[in-house]
């Protein structure tokens, strides 16, 4: 499969492929954002999916694909430290506002600057349309943030701080979407860099939250493991289908396409969270999607 999936780079149908796959990572991700809210604490939330996946992960990286080649493990070792100081940044965030209101700032942030930083690492440039549809998606998102933030009733004495670390959260969003792109397009075989991915990037947070745990009644501790199991499996599919679209397809397209998250998020927040919509919502949110539309588009 992996020598299926290399020989697609660069040709119509890996352009195709990274399509659905960032489609359903965008899907996902929206998913993903709403179990590490939820009602458990962000950070126990986080450590539960990243323990889970990372006992997933493991018999893979060690028994199942090629060993990385010796070149992989600096680019191990900076993607361990941009992952743990974006899922710091993220949990702080989400710890700090409404989940409405951070997430879309998040997301906002995180694709102007991943295509800069695509343009420069890869040379993957965009035209002058496909720059229009970034800023159609990008002024969606935040003019959801926006919208959200004037009708948001809870953390409101938190919220000046929430954004700030959404912020920054965004720009490590765009520096690991990038860097992650790098290095699966490092490796021969990019399901060796995601099963060593997804073992090392689990070491973290379980160990810096292991204090947490202390407070987690039994019946909490089940519904924990319960949600890191299928938040693992969520994580698996959406990290691990945006890497791969970035190794057969276009960095920029694929960042961009996965931005629609925030309509998902939006959608998941009205559904399952309790939080209310409306028309002016409804009008970002498909401005947002046709942003996303003028990128692939005018590709």
């Amino acid at each position: 499969m992996a020598d299926w999936l290399v020989g697609l780079e660069g040709t119509a149908g890996g352009a195709r492929l990274a399509f659905f796959l960032a489609l359903a990572a965008a899907i996902l991700h929206a998913v993903f954002g709403a179990l590490q809210k939820g009602r458990h604490d962000p950070w126990v939330s986080r450590a539960a999916i990243d323990a889970s996946y990372g006992l997933i992960a493991a018999p893979f990286a060690l028994f199942v694909v090629p060993w990385p080649e010796a070149r992989m493990w600096p680019i191990f070792a900076a993607v361990f430290v941009i992952h743990t100081a974006y899922k710091i940044l993220q949990a702080m965030a989400y710890s700090r506002g409404a989940y409405t209101v951070v997430y879309p700032v998040v997301r906002g942030t995180a694709p102007l600057f991943t295509v800069i930083g695509a343009g420069v690492l890869f040379q993957e440039h965009f035209n002058t349309s496909q720059w229009i549809g970034v800023l159609v998606l990008v002024g969606g998102i935040y003019g959801l943030a926006l919208y959200n933030l004037r009708h948001v009733t809870v953390n409101r004495d938190t919220l000046g701080a929430a954004l700030l670390l959404a912020v920054c959260t965004g720009g490590f969003v765009a520096l690991y979407t990038t860097f992650d792109a790098f290095g699966i397009r490092a490796t021969d075989n990019p399901f060796t860099f995601l099963a060593w991915f997804f073992l090392i990037d689990s070491v973290f947070m379980p160990l810096f939250t292991w204090r947490r745990w202390r407070g987690v009644s039994q019946r909490q501790g089940t519904s924990l493991l319960k949600r890191g199991m299928l938040g693992a499996c969520v994580a698996f599919a959406s990290f691990g289908g945006i890497m791969l679209a970035t190794r057969v397809g276009n960095v920029g397209q694929a960042a961009v396409l996965r931005e629609t998250s925030t309509v998902f998020s939006a959608l998941i927040g009205w559904m399952m969270l309790g939080e209310t919509t409306g028309p002016r919502r409804l009008a970002l949110m498909a401005m947002i999607a046709g942003g996303a539309a003028i990128v692939q588009l005018a590709a």
